[in-house]
């Protein structure tokens, strides 16, 4: 198999530095590893550089759907909805483990008036159904042959199965329409395995500081690993800029105006127990709220995730939840559903910035006003910078990037990843058969979830737990997550800290932070005997991740918590 390890990670700076790349891509998020691929794999040479972890923002921090965006139907942008449909059928067939048809429950209720964002409101609500399910057969002809089933309008009985949270007092109609969900993580991590596999030299935890530019044109970057503090000079005939929130930062390390305007818009999650809100296997759409969005209820192994805010501002270094984004969502929920929700009841919090387009001369609006699209744009000093978009479209949106450097390039080789499989997808179907059924010595639970986060990969999870016995038990009680994760996570998913393990690798911090706090000291030990870390080291890893989950994971101060001030350098 496939390494792709901490010595990799040196071995891939030192060789970039020592042969230089064709391109040169900035960002290890969703859409830099999706630019990473396309490259490589129409034969260009390429290295990536991410200056924190992969995935390490926005590409940690979504919904985790794969979807058209059915509220943009209202807004009459059909390219957009239909690009994403489009983007959404190769997802499910590119990689089939990781990205899986998802039903949504619809419901419409009396005090409903423009739900989805529809722009007319009819009198008393008369007609609003049939506006609805006139949205979704377009969504379902957007979608085309790739959609995996057709929407379908409910009976309230049914409604009330699939949906047992929903209230039924003033329930009035209530549809069925299918979109995708995923772990955004491992998606990213995915795209970038299978980058490594056509050639990419990738380094996560490296920072560019700086170009030298010769004439009008970057000729190299300069690269600090920001674990050892080795700088390094990379040759690129081109580069890449998809930094996402960052992109704008990138474009001024050149010395040059920066053209970009990126509005980050923040999206905030909270996570709740299924005992607490009751799911079946159907995620729930609660269709309009008071700023005139829409939000979801997903579930997620044994959670619920509910988002997301919309709204501007804050670090976007540290992004946070405030008690005002805890109201906001659970004065939502506690409007559609028959459960009365807390602040106590909140499990973890998640938040992140969506890296939106807004022109330098427009007026300022809000963010749920700017463009959800993505952009090529050409920056300063020959820069390609690629902005904007979402989790569903990065393939698409590497290719028009990758389509933009081949014409400065002179050459037009055509992107292929339209067809291309992920690493996980060789022998999928086989192995979901033999998962399903036969025992493997696991519990059902276990299985599911080693092949909905590895794919065909599992094997290879699977052969570390049999090196010890220690690594064929769960990682704490309740959850899916095997000991043996964490050792493969080192060898072949680049995990250099125990964030990137426990938030990344795994999502053990998102579904139950605090007994992920319980056992950081065995993990530690695991990662300390893969990496090569003495016991200060070892200490020094286990104090940075509690304060960062104490702070950036936390449900909210009002819960009795005081967070520890968060560590902003990673470990070595």
């Amino acid at each position: 198999m496939q390494s792709f390890s901490q010595r990799d990670r040196l071995a891939a700076l030192e060789r970039m530095a020592g042969d230089g790349v064709d391109v040169l891509v900035i960002g290890g998020g969703i859409t830099g590893a999706s630019v990473a691929l396309d490259a490589a794999a129409r034969g260009y040479r390429v290295g990536l550089v991410e200056k924190a972890d992969f995935a390490g923002g926005t590409s940690s921090k979504s919904t985790k759907l794969i979807h058209g965006g059915l509220r943009y139907l209202p807004q009459l942008d059909f390219g957009l909805v239909r690009e994403a449909l489009v983007e959404r059928g190769l997802l499910f067939r590119n990689a089939p483990w990781l990205v899986r048809p998802l039903g949504f429950v619809l419901p419409l209720y009396a005090w409903n008036r423009r739900p989805l964002g529809t722009p007319i409101a009819p009198p008393g609500g008369l007609g609003l159904d049939w506006v609805v399910q006139t949205g979704l057969l377009l969504y379902d002809l957007f979608a085309g042959r790739l959609n995996p089933q057709r929407h379908r309008r409910l009976t309230l009985a049914e409604a009330e199965r699939r949906a047992p949270a929903l209230r039924r007092p003033g329930l009035r109609h209530a549809f069925l329409y299918y979109d995708g969900q995923t772990d955004d993580a491992r998606l990213t991590l995915a795209v970038l395995r299978t980058a490594a596999r056509h050639g990419v030299r990738a380094a996560n935890y490296a920072e560019v500081t700086g170009f030298d530019i010769a004439g009008t044109r970057i000729r190299a970057a300069h690269v600090r690993d920001r674990l050892t503090q080795q700088e390094y000079t990379i040759r690129a005939r081109h580069v890449v800029n998809a930094g996402g929130i960052f992109a704008q930062h990138i474009e001024e390390l050149t010395g040059l105006p920066s053209q970009l305007a990126i509005a980050p818009a923040k999206g905030v999650h909270l996570v709740f127990s299924s005992e607490k809100i009751p799911m079946t296997s159907d995620a729930v759409v609660l269709p309009e709220t008071d700023d005139g969005r829409l939000l979801f209820l997903l579930p997620w192994e044994r959670r619920v995730v509910v988002g997301t805010t919309d709204t501007e501002g804050g670090d976007v270094d540290r992004p946070r939840t405030t008690a005002e984004d805890v109201t906001y969502l659970l004065d939502h929920c506690n409007r559609y559903l028959n459960v009365n929700l807390t602040p106590e009841d909140v499990i973890s919090t998640y938040a992140g910035f969506r890296p939106l387009i807004q022109s330098r001369s427009a007026d300022r609006v809000t963010s749920a006003r700017l463009s959800r699209s993505h952009a090529v744009l050409d920056g300063p000093a020959g820069m390609v910078s690629v902005v904007g978009g979402k989790l569903t479209t990065a393939r698409r949106m590497a290719e028009d990037a990758m389509n933009h450097v081949a014409r400065h390039d002179g050459r037009l080789p055509s992107s292929v990843t339209r067809s291309l499989p992920l690493d996980g997808a060789a022998g999928w179907p086989l192995v979901r058969r033999v998962i399903e059924r036969h025992s493997l010595g696991l519990d059902g639970e276990v299985r599911a979830h080693l092949g909905a986060a590895y794919g065909a990969d599992l094997r290879q999870v699977l052969a570390v737990a049999d090196e010890d016995k220690r690594f064929a038990r769960r990682i704490v009680p309740g959850l899916p997550y095997l000991m043996a994760e964490v050792p493969y996570a080192c060898r072949h998913e680049m995990a250099l800290t125990l964030d990137d393990v426990l938030t990344r690798r795994t999502r053990l911090v998102l579904e139950d932070r605090r007994q992920g706090a319980t056992v950081v000291g065995e993990v530690a030990d695991i990662m300390a005997a893969e990496l090569g870390w003495d016991a200060a080291e070892t200490a020094r890893q286990v104090q940075a991740y509690l304060a960062n989950i104490s702070e950036e994971y936390r449900p909210t101060r009002s819960c009795g918590e005081t967070p520890s001030p968060p560590s902003e350098t990673p470990a070595r």
